[in-house]
């Protein structure tokens, strides 16, 4: 079968692929891009009038810078059907009395971010993608992938043969292309395991978010409708299977224990997910006819809730990068605009790597001084106003 030449090829339709989809469509029309779409996994429903989310949902805390790239995308006016205001951010160590609160109406928002279920965000963007001229290759994987002037060759399981000037993983990792094409990733493992489920709370959460450091690992609570939170409990490699193996009613006790009563009580725990945790950072992320996006390009540990947003603002750069090339006169894989568009991302991204990692080796030292110290300075931070704001606008995706 004869090949079929493509300006982009989007390898994986999830979150970051289908954003990236979404964000391409003025230069989709104006310059006439061909673009495909290859997404390994069938589809689910795309239609937005008969969502019904079940209460084990998955969601992800969204920032408010990401919530203006959604604006641009022209898809937030239906993600906010379902988002969950982060109004505030309770910050606090396990047995020390020092706290802080980042806070929306200080910074004279209506939200610090948001929580959004992943099957709703996969829903509207999806839809979207549904109303663009792309090529779609759905269920279908990528079986070779092969350098080639001008780009690369890629062989799909539907038969197809896709010449790209362009392609972008954004497979999350998981197709092993990255590693056929040569392109390692240094991993440092946190000896660590995260567990997520919902929770009932018994009483309204007001959009406060929580997040508290314990000796095991922080623990983090996120606002969903009704009287529900989202639950990130980490755990020492190893010891989370005890708590997988608790029925829930000590599942809850233990946690009440561990949490306290700041959030009330805790009335019902959902269907239970472990995932091990490693910082996992791509060794390269462009070559000539290729760029790397999402988790492929990076995986952080989930305390601050910044690895789909940094994963965003890299769907903008790489969008950025592309028009000022085409503007230019370049190909949309020349090297000259990939290093344009590394160069808008390396700061953005050493910055939230190196904040994110620092927060889980801080606080997870356990040493007398250390967490007198760790203690003063959340009071400090919650006294101390400019500091106090320039964090909030980090955890906001306002700084990079």
């Amino acid at each position: 079968m004869a090949s079929k030449s493509v300006d982009i090829a989007i390898v994986g339709g999830g979150l970051v692929g289908a954003s990236l989809g979404c964000a391409l469509e003025p230069l989709i029309r104006a310059r006439s891009l061909r673009v495909a779409v290859i997404e390994a996994a069938p589809l689910g429903e795309t239609r937005l009038d008969d969502y019904q989310p079940s209460f084990d949902v998955r969601a992800s805390a969204i920032a408010q810078g990401s919530r203006h790239h959604f604006e641009t995308l022209g898809v937030w006016s239906s993600l906010a059907r379902e988002a969950t205001a982060i109004e505030t951010i309770h910050v606090s160590e396990r047995g020390r009395l020092g706290a802080t609160r980042l806070s929306a109406a200080e910074m004279g928002v209506e939200a610090l971010g948001y929580v959004l279920p992943n099957a709703w965000m996969g829903r509207v963007l999806h839809a979207r993608l549904a109303e663009l001229p792309l090529q779609w290759h759905c269920p279908a994987r990528v079986e070779t992938i092969v350098p080639q002037s001008g780009g690369h060759r890629l062989t799909l399981s539907d038969g197809q043969t896709l010449d790209a000037a362009l392609t972008v993983l954004a497979d999350g990792g998981r197709s092993g292309l990255k590693e056929r094409l040569g392109i390692m990733s240094h991993a440092a493992p946190y000896e660590q395991s995260a567990l997520i489920a919902t929770l009932g709370v018994s009483r309204p959460h007001r959009g406060m978010a929580y997040e508290r450091f314990t000796a095991e690992g922080p623990v983090a609570l996120l606002p969903m409708p009704g009287e529900r939170m989202a639950l990130v409990w980490t755990h020492e490699q190893g010891a989370e299977q005890a708590t997988l193996a608790l029925s829930d009613g000590d599942f809850l006790a233990r946690l009440q224990r561990l949490f306290g009563e700041r959030a009330g009580r805790f009335t019902r725990v959902g269907q239970r997910h472990v995932y091990p945790l490693s910082l996992v950072t791509a060794q390269e992320t462009v070559r000539p006819g290729l760029a790397v996006l999402g988790n492929a390009a990076h995986s952080l540990h989930p305390v601050a809730g910044q690895g789909f947003n940094l994963a965003l603002r890299g769907v903008m750069d790489l969008v950025a990068s592309l028009e000022a090339g085409l503007e230019a006169g370049r190909r949309p894989g020349d090297m000259t605009v990939m290093q344009a568009f590394e160069t808008r991302r390396s700061r953005d991204r050493h910055n939230v790597i190196r904040f994110s990692d620092g927060l889980i080796r801080l606080f997870g030292i356990d040493h007398p001084l250390l967490s007198h110290a760790r203690a003063a300075g959340l009071v400090g931070l919650n006294l101390a106003g400019p500091l106090r704001r320039a964090l909030t606008r980090r955890a906001m995706g306002l700084e990079r």
